[in-house]
């Protein structure tokens, strides 16, 4: 099955539904992408709508949605978000990557980085930057989509009491 993308959706009621849904699952499926598992649809709703909001048509930050080619269903997401400073303006920072768990394992992943890629470089964007929870294997994938490490903050996030984890930042270079 193939992907198709879209970049800044229509968020109606229905696609923000079905987004923090796949949020939630990805999430619960032990996904690093701003929570700790468990968590319910209603927590993740609070900062969902304040990344929704950053993506209206006049706000900073971009949306970019893969969908089942056959069932137009969203297979995962990712949102580009600007740093709102002038000077970082030629880079932005890729953030809250997912694939559904149900659709793991296909590439999808890849594939969505790809497209993030190849819209950044039409964009003219000198970088993308993105954060790893570690501990996950999370710096192998991004490394074999061409990001490198360029810095971890040891232990700065707590996923549960004695369970610390690194804080990895790592780059594309699109220059």
């Amino acid at each position: 099955m193939a992907l198709t993308f879209t970049l800044d959706p229509d968020l109606d009621a229905e696609l923000r539904q079905d987004l923090v849904r796949l949020w939630t699952d990805a999430t619960n499926a032990g996904g690093a992408v701003g929570f700790v598992a468990p968590v319910t649809e209603d927590e993740v709703w609070v900062t969902a709508e304040k990344q929704f909001a950053a993506v209206a048509p006049s706000g900073p930050d971009r949306l970019l949605v893969a969908h089942e080619a056959e069932t137009g269903r969203p297979a995962g997401m990712l949102f580009f978000e600007s740093m709102r400073f002038a000077p970082m303006d030629h880079w932005r920072l890729i953030s809250r990557v997912m694939v559904h768990p149900e659709l793991q394992g296909r590439g999808y992943g890849a594939e969505l980085m790809a497209e993030a890629e190849r819209l950044a470089r039409g964009w003219g964007l000198a970088g993308l930057r993105l954060y790893v929870r570690g501990g996950l294997g999370l710096e192998q994938f991004y490394g074999r989509c061409g990001y490198v490490e360029v810095g971890r903050a040891p232990g700065t996030i707590r996923v549960a009491p004695g369970d610390d984890r690194d804080d990895v930042t790592m780059w594309l270079d699109l220059r």
